[in-house]
């Protein structure tokens, strides 16, 4: 094998990062609008809005289980990313015709959301794993090939506002649906192609056969999303099936591995890490993830976004997110070099509160920013970048090592299931940033409805954001004094290496 091959890297990456890029631009330009669309299209109230964005976005997090599932066990990668994105782009399709339909299009919407949902299963968990694949077990270009893979999603997820935020609607999502379909033509006509190994063999798991109870398997769980998605309005309900689905799921998962009898004392110390860090991980997403939510509300309403004359669309904040990873990115990656060289870099645990803190931070910035402000009064954009830009370092500080962590910690027979429940923390976490988004005070200038969680009362935008600095704030320093602890019950020393 001549140097070149052993210092780059394969096509294939290249075309998973373009496949990937375009999955990532579809999902992101639709997240942009869809509040903005649900609230000034369907005419929905903000509470109502905020739940169902936070249970699309929590069960976007639950279906890789069973797509991951089905693909190892009968429909290998290539079938189901591809499985995956035919639903995906129909499921695009169905939210513009929604569109299209104004304010009756809501059952269609409930259509474009569960093919979605169904089609993120498939897509999500397959194509990262193929990555892997092309490269042999233990290459030292995995680690930079699957930072490369990152800047593909970002790249995806910084470009898809800026172009399904600039138009109506209906179009916002039909240039969705058209990103998904041309990653997915790419990725049917290129597949022979590109995704071999370096050997020359064809990569991805084999198909086979779907026996019946898997085929029920995927009907049932379709038609199980798409009742618990129409509930509330076909029984006129206040019940939240969806969250006592997945928070349910989420007490549940940690009792069933926890009480394993064959869990030797040092892997259950480990386990009891992971479930640890995943309890705090979803405080830290459900502040962070505000951005498809509350803050887009607060981008549209009180934020001037007047550049020489032109009114910025509010879904363009969310662009803000994705350009500072890739710029800020390479530059943490050298802090932390820096740190570690010296023996100073921080344990994942303090990683992880240094990123809570920071999400505290921002939302300092922005509370500064709306104390006082007065009915019809807007805050400078720079406001909101700046809370982006210190929400994003604190993402860099936490995101990058969780899953990294759950693959050292979990014992090799349970990896699956423990990453399995480092997702369903994700789906705990945006379902709860629903929940904290429906908080906002309602009306158009963010100052008339008062709300309250669990006794706080909130009445303006300034106790809003107060909220999520006492909630991310007391959970980055009950982290950090537990983190001593934590590394002890690692069990491996626990020095970093550098990234």
């Amino acid at each position: 094998m001549s140097e070149t091959v052993k210092t780059g890297h394969p096509k294939g990456l290249y075309f998973l990062f373009f496949t990937e890029m375009w999955e990532r631009f579809s999902y992101y330009g639709m997240r942009a609008i869809f509040i903005l669309f649900m609230t000034k299209i369907l005419l929905m109230k903000d509470a109502d809005a905020s739940q169902i964005y936070g249970s699309y976005t929590g069960l976007v997090y639950l279906t890789p289980l069973l797509g991951g599932y089905l693909c190892d066990k009968f429909l290998g990668n290539r079938r189901s990313i591809i499985i995956g994105g035919l639903l995906m782009a129909l499921g695009q399709f169905f939210m513009f015709l929604s569109a299209s339909a104004g304010v009756d299009g809501v059952s269609l919407m409930w259509m474009g959301l569960t093919s979605i949902i169904i089609g993120n299963g498939f897509f999500k968990p397959n194509i990262s794993t193929m990555v892997g694949q092309l490269y042999p077990a233990n290459d030292r270009r995995i680690d930079s090939a699957f930072t490369i893979f990152y800047m593909g999603i970002n790249l995806g997820a910084f470009f898809s506002p800026l172009i399904c935020g600039s138009m109506d609607f209906k179009w916002g999502f039909l240039a969705a649906c058209i990103g998904m379909l041309l990653g997915l033509v790419a990725f049917i006509f290129g597949q022979k192609k590109y995704l071999i190994s370096e050997e020359g063999k064809h990569i991805g798991l084999p198909v086979k056969k779907l026996d019946a109870t898997s085929i029920g398997m995927i009907i049932g769980s379709i038609a199980i999303i798409f009742f618990m998605l129409n509930f509330k309005q076909m029984f006129n309900s206040d019940t939240d099936i969806i969250g006592y689905f997945i928070y349910g799921a989420m007490v549940a998962m940690p009792i069933l591995i926890l009480t394993d009898k064959s869990l030797s004392k040092i892997e259950l110390q480990r386990i009891t890490v992971i479930f640890i860090l995943a309890f705090f991980v979803i405080f830290f997403w459900g502040a962070f993830e505000q951005a498809g939510a509350s803050l887009t509300l607060f981008a549209d309403r009180q934020t001037e976004r007047t550049l020489f004359g032109w009114e910025m669309p509010a879904s363009y904040f969310q662009s803000v997110n994705p350009l500072a990873v890739i710029s800020i990115a390479p530059i943490m990656t050298m802090v932390w070099g820096f740190l570690y060289a010296r023996k100073l870099e921080p344990s994942s645990p303090k990683k992880m509160a240094i990123g809570l803190g920071l999400v505290a931070m921002g939302y300092v910035v922005i509370a500064i920013a709306v104390k006082g402000l007065g009915l019809g009064e807007k805050v400078s954009m720079w406001w909101l970048i700046g809370l982006y830009v210190i929400h994003t370092i604190g993402e860099l500080c936490l995101s990058p090592i969780g899953l990294s962590m759950v693959s050292k910690l979990a014992p090799l027979r349970l990896s699956s299931l423990m990453m399995g429940t480092w997702f369903l923390a994700n789906a705990a976490a945006n379902k709860f940033a629903g929940t904290l988004s429906a908080l906002i005070p309602g009306g158009e200038d963010g100052t008339g409805g008062a709300t309250s969680f669990i006794g706080f009362q909130i009445t303006n935008l300034y106790e809003f954001f107060i909220l999520f600095i006492i909630m991310s704030g007391s959970a980055a320093a009950i982290l950090f004094v537990l983190s001593s602890w934590l590394e002890k019950r690692m069990h491996n020393d626990h020095v970093e290496s550098a990234q």
